[in-house]
C-alpha cells in the first residue's frame, strides 16, 4: 500500500449537516441542499392545496412554496415560536421552504458512525431516512429531501407556486 493509500485510508468521510428539531425528535440535511434558513415570516394561504403545503413567501422577489414539515412527515400542526425557522432548500430545480420548529447547528459527523434505519423511527417513515447518527448524548435522523415528496406532490407545489 502507498502512503497515498494510506492517507485516503486515515481521512474519514464526513457528512456536513445543518440539524433542526421537530417535537423531540433531532433531523438533519445535507447542508449543500440548504440555500438558507430563515425567520418565521408572512405566509400567504393558497387555496385547494395539500394540507402539508402552508403557503407561500415572497423571498426577494421569487414567490417559495412553503411545506410545514411536521405535516408532512405525519405529525401534529403546532403554532409557531420564536424558534420556528423556514429552511431553503433547492430540490428537483424548485426552492422550496420547510417549516421546521428550530434550528440547532450545522455538524460534521464521520459516515461512519450512522447506519440503516429501522422501519419506524419516532413515528416517521423509514422511507423518508438516509440514516440514523448515533452522536454521543443523542440520535440524529437524517432525512432524504428528494423522498419527502412524491413526483404528484411536487406538480401540486410548482402549481401552488
Amino acid at each position: 500500500m502507498t502512503n497515498l493509500d494510506e492517507n485516503k485510508k486515515d481521512q474519514k468521510e464526513l457528512l456536513q449537516l445543518v440539524s433542526f428539531k421537530i417535537g423531540d425528535e433531532e433531523f438533519g440535511v445535507d447542508i449543500l441542499s440548504v440555500q438558507e434558513i430563515n425567520k418565521m415570516s408572512q405566509i400567504t394561504k393558497v387555496p385547494n392545496t395539500p394540507v402539508f403545503i402552508e403557503g407561500v413567501i415572497n423571498l426577494r422577489g421569487r414567490i417559495i412554496p412553503v411545506i410545514d414539515l411536521r405535516v408532512k412527515l405525519g405529525m401534529i400542526r403546532k403554532d409557531h415560536s420564536k424558534n420556528t425557522r423556514i429552511v431553503v432548500v433547492e430540490l428537483k430545480d424548485q426552492t422550496i421552504g420547510f417549516i421546521v420548529d428550530e434550528v440547532c447547528e450545522v455538524l460534521r459527523i464521520p459516515k461512519e458512525i450512522t447506519e440503516a434505519p429501522p422501519e419506524m423511527v419516532g413515528g416517521v417513515n423509514s422511507e423518508y431516512i438516509t440514516s440514523i447518527g448515533k452522536l454521543e448524548d443523542r440520535l440524529l435522523i437524517l432525512l432524504d429531501l428528494n423522498k419527502i415528496l412524491s413526483t404528484d406532490e411536487f406538480k401540486q407545489i410548482e402549481t401552488a407556486a
